[in-house]
C-alpha cells in the first residue's frame, strides 16, 4: 500500500519535533493540515466560498478552536455528555489565532472563509493553543485560498533567568513572563501576555526569542506548499466593484472638507461623526437621486477611504489628533470609590467618553468557578467579567449572550490584576469583579483594570499595588516611513489606524499586554517606543488612582461576610462532616454559618463563613469539640447522655462520650445512679485514664470534690 499524504517534519531551536501532514484527513476541505507535536495533535482546516455575498465589502471570517474531550481520555462534564458550546477558553483561542490571520487576507478578498481547528489528541502537561495558529496558516498554505502569509504563534516563558519556547503548564505557571506572540517571517502581529512586574526591556526580549521561533515555523510552511500542487497559484477573485472616475472626483471634491472637519479638535465623539456624515450627505444630494442610489455603496466605501487617509495625514503632518490632544497626552480622568453603597467594593473610572462602573464581591469557597476543560480543570477563586451593553456607544439592539469580544477583554483585565492579588492565607475569600461599561469610545478594557484596582481596594482587599492600564495606537505611512505613536486611543484612532497595544502594569513593571494590528507587521523600533510611551501614560494614571484610594481599606465593610479558617488533622475530617454530612449539616443549621472542607495535604482546612460574628464563634465552638482531643487531668463540663446501673455515659466533647463510674460520682456510697443523675444533667468531671487499646474515657466527678476525713466518714 503507498503512502497517504505529505508531510513536513522539522525541528525548533530546542530539539523539538514538529510534523506537519496533508493530503489524509479532511480532503473535501480547502485546505487541512494535521499538525503532531509529541503526542499532541491538531486537525486544522479551511473553506471560503468561491464567490463574495452581495455588496459584501469586508472579510466575513470566522475562526472556531474545539477541543474534543477524547482526546484526553475524558468525558464531558454536565448532562449531555457531549461538547457543546465553546467555552470562555476555546473563544480565547480563537481570537488568538483570528487577531493574527486577518490582517494578513487581501484588502479586496470578501468570501466568506471559515478556519475551524480541532484539538484530537493531547498529551498530558502539553498546552496545544500554542500550535492553533501554525496549524490554521498551514492550511491556507496548503490552499489555493489568497493569503499573505504564512504566520505562526509560539508562546515564550521567562523562567530561572532563561527562555523558554512553548513551554507545558507547571514551566508555564512558575514563569515569571509569559507570552503568546503571533508573526509572519518578517513582522510582529499579535501579542498577549501576563507578566509578573517585568520591564519593557525584558518585553522587547521576549518578541526577538519568539519570533526566531516562529521563523522555523514559518519557513517549513513555505516548504510544505511547495510540495503541494494545488497551493499555487491561488485562485482569482474580482470581489469588488470599482468606479475610478466616482473615487477620484470623491477624492477631489471632499478630501479638504474632511481635512478640516479633522482638525476641528471636536471633544464629543457624536459631534464628530456628524460633522463627517454631514460632508457626505451634501455630496450625495449634489448627485442625481437615481446614479446616487445606484453607487450608494461605492460612495460610502470611497469616503470611508477618504476620511481614514485624511485623519491619517493630519496627525502624521500636524502632529495633533481628531479631539485635539498631543500624540502622547492622555483625556481627562476622574474617578470615585464607594459609589455603591450595598456593594463589598465599587469604583467609577472615566477617562474622556469611557467610562466603567466596576463592583467587587467576595464569597466564600462555594463560590469558587468550577473548570471543566480538556486541557484545564480545577477552581478558580478569582472572576472577572466584562459587560459592554449597547447604549455605550449610544446605540439600541438586542442584548445576547456575552460576545467574544466581551469574553476577551475581560479576561485581559483578570490577567492584569491576578498578579497583585493577596495570598490565599491574606484573601480568604472568592473574589468576582464586574466591569460595567457605561460609556465607551476607545481603551474599555483598560478603564476596567482601573476600576477593578479601585474597586478591589475599596473592598478592602489587600491589593499589593494598585495597576493601571492603557491602549497605544500607531498611524504609519510606508512610503514616507513615517509613523505617530498615540497614547490612550480614540474608538476613531482604533478604528481607522493601525495598531491597538494595550499595555497594564504597577509603578514597578507591566502585569499584562495585548496587541492587534491591521498591517503587515511592525517593526521592534516602534514597539520600543510604544512600550516607552505606554509607561509614561501608565505612570501618570496611577498617580490618579493613588489620589482617589492610596491604599485598601484596613477593615471590610461591616456587611462583608467574614471568614475564619481553622486547621484540623486530616483524621477529623470525617468526624467534622458526619455520616452523610449529617454533622456538619446540623452545625451550618443552628449556627447560621457557611462551612467548607477541604483536604490539603495531611491537613483539613476549613472555612466558617458569616456577616454575623456570633454565628461564626458559635461554629467554630462546636468545630473545636470536635477536633478537640481529650487530656488526662483536664476538666470538662459534661452533660449526661445515659443512665445504666454501673453509671453514666456523659460526653465531654461534641461526639465523645466516658464512662462515669457509679463509684466515681461521690465520695459517698451510692445504691442507684438514677437516686443523683438523669438524662440532660450537667456537671462537671475530671478525666482520670484513657485505655490505651480501647480508647475509652474514664471519667471521676468525685475527684473534684473534696474528700471527706475520716471520722466524718464514719458517722
Amino acid at each position: 500500500m503507498s503512502k497517504i499524504g505529505i508531510t513536513k517534519t522539522f525541528k525548533m531551536a530546542d530539539g523539538k519535533e514538529i510534523s506537519i501532514e496533508t493530503g489524509k484527513l479532511a480532503k473535501q476541505a480547502d485546505g487541512s493540515v494535521v499538525v503532531k507535536v509529541g503526542d499532541t495533535m491538531l486537525l486544522a482546516t479551511v473553506v471560503s466560498k468561491k464567490e463574495a455575498g452581495e455588496n459584501v465589502d469586508f472579510m466575513p471570517l470566522s475562526v472556531d478552536y474545539q477541543e474534543k474531550y477524547a482526546a484526553a481520555g475524558r468525558f464531558p462534564g454536565g448532562f449531555f455528555k457531549r461538547e457543546a458550546r465553546a467555552s470562555e477558553y476555546e473563544i480565547l483561542v480563537c481570537r488568538l489565532v483570528d487577531r493574527v490571520l486577518r490582517p494578513l487576507f487581501p484588502a479586496d478578498y470578501h468570501s466568506e472563509t471559515q478556519v475551524i481547528i480541532n484539538l484530537i489528541s493531547l498529551a498530558k502537561g502539553d498546552q496545544p493553543d500554542a500550535y492553533a495558529a501554525l496549524a490554521a496558516s498551514a492550511a491556507l498554505a496548503v490552499s489555493d485560498i489568497p493569503f499573505h502569509g504564512p504566520i505562526s504563534e509560539v508562546r515564550v516563558a521567562y523562567l530561572n533567568g532563561g527562555w523558554i519556547v512553548n513551554p507545558n503548564i507547571e514551566e508555564t505557571e512558575a514563569a515569571d513572563l509569559e507570552m503568546m506572540i503571533g508573526a509572519s517571517y518578517d513582522n510582529i502581529m499579535m501579542v498577549e501576555g501576563e507578566m509578573k512586574e517585568v520591564s519593557e526591556e525584558m518585553m522587547m526580549e521576549a518578541f526577538k526569542v519568539a519570533h526566531e521561533a516562529i521563523k522555523i515555523q514559518c519557513q517549513a510552511q513555505v516548504e510544505l506548499a511547495a510540495m503541494v500542487e494545488k497551493s499555487s497559484p491561488k485562485r482569482e477573485y474580482n470581489h469588488e466593484t470599482k468606479d475610478e472616475e466616482l473615487k477620484q472626483r470623491i477624492i477631489a471634491e471632499l478630501s479638504d472638507k474632511v481635512f478640516a472637519a479633522a482638525c476641528s479638535d471636536t471633544t464629543d465623539k457624536h459631534k464628530r461623526s456628524e460633522m463627517f456624515k454631514e460632508i457626505v450627505d451634501e455630496f450625495v444630494a449634489s448627485l442625481d437621486p437615481e446614479y446616487a442610489a445606484q453607487k450608494m455603496v461605492l460612495i460610502k466605501r470611497y469616503y470611508h477611504d477618504v476620511e481614514k487617509n485624511m485623519m491619517r495625514k493630519m496627525i502624521l503632518e500636524e502632529r495633533k489628533r481628531l479631539d485635539g490632544r498631543q500624540l502622547d497626552e492622555i483625556r481627562p480622568i476622574w474617578a470615585e470609590t464607594n459609589y455603591l453603597p450595598t456593594v463589598h467594593g465599587s469604583a467609577i473610572f472615566t477617562r474622556g467618553e469611557t467610562q466603567s462602573l466596576t463592583s467587587v464581591t467576595l464569597g466564600s469557597k462555594l463560590d469558587e468557578k468550577i473548570i471543566d476543560g480538556v486541557v484545564f480543570d480545577g477552581r478558580s477563586n478569582l472572576m472577572l467579567h466584562y459587560n459592554f451593553p449597547p447604549f455605550s456607544t449610544g446605540e439600541a439592539r438586542f442584548l445576547r449572550g456575552t460576545s467574544r469580544r466581551e469574553v476577551g477583554h475581560g479576561n485581559l483585565a483578570l490577567r492584569a490584576l491576578k498578579g497583585m492579588m493577596p495570598s490565599k492565607e491574606d484573601n480568604p475569600y472568592t473574589v468576582r469583579i464586574v466591569s460595567e461599561i457605561l460609556e465607551s469610545n476607545g481603551s474599555s478594557s483598560m478603564a476596567t483594570v482601573c476600576a477593578g484596582s479601585m474597586a478591589l481596594m475599596d473592598a478592602g482587599v489587600k491589593l499589593k499595588k494598585p495597576v493601571s492600564g492603557i491602549a497605544m495606537g500607531l498611524i504609519t505611512d510606508s512610503e514616507t516611513g513615517k509613523f505617530a505613536v498615540l497614547s490612550d486611543i480614540l474608538g476613531d484612532e482604533d478604528h481607522l489606524g493601525d495598531m491597538d497595544f494595550k499595555v497594564t502594569g504597577t509603578r514597578d513593571g507591566i502585569t499584562a499586554c495585548q496587541m492587534d494590528i491591521k498591517v503587515e507587521g511592525l517593526s521592534f523600533e516602534i514597539l520600543s517606543q510604544a512600550l516607552a510611551q505606554a509607561k509614561k501614560g501608565r505612570l501618570h494614571i496611577l498617580d490618579i488612582i493613588e489620589a482617589t484610594i492610596a491604599e485598601p481599606r484596613e477593615e471590610y465593610k461591616e456587611f462583608v461576610p467574614r471568614i475564619v479558617k481553622m486547621m484540623i488533622d486530616k483524621e477529623f475530617i470525617g468526624a467534622v462532616i458526619g455520616p452523610g454530612g449529617k454533622i456538619i449539616q446540623d452545625i451550618q443549621k443552628t449556627t447560621g454559618a457557611t462551612i467548607t472542607i477541604e483536604e490539603v495535604g495531611n491537613k483539613g482546612v476549613i472555612e466558617i463563613m458569616s456577616p454575623d460574628k456570633a454565628s461564626i464563634d458559635a461554629a467554630t465552638a462546636r468545630i473545636k469539640g470536635i477536633v478537640s482531643v481529650p487530656e488526662i487531668g483536664e476538666i470538662y463540663h459534661a452533660k449526661v447522655k445515659s443512665i445504666m446501673p454501673y453509671g453514666a455515659f456523659v460526653e465531654i466533647l461534641p461526639g465523645k462520650e466516658g464512662l462515669l463510674h457509679i463509684s466515681e460520682i461521690d465520695w459517698k456510697r451510692i445504691e442507684k445512679v438514677e437516686e443523683v443523675l438523669k438524662e440532660g444533667d450537667e456537671l462537671d468531671v475530671k478525666l482520670l485514664a484513657i485505655d490505651p487499646k480501647s480508647g475509652k474515657l474514664k471519667l471521676s466527678a468525685k475527684a473534684l470534690k473534696p474528700r471527706p476525713d475520716k471520722d466524718g466518714d464514719n458517722n
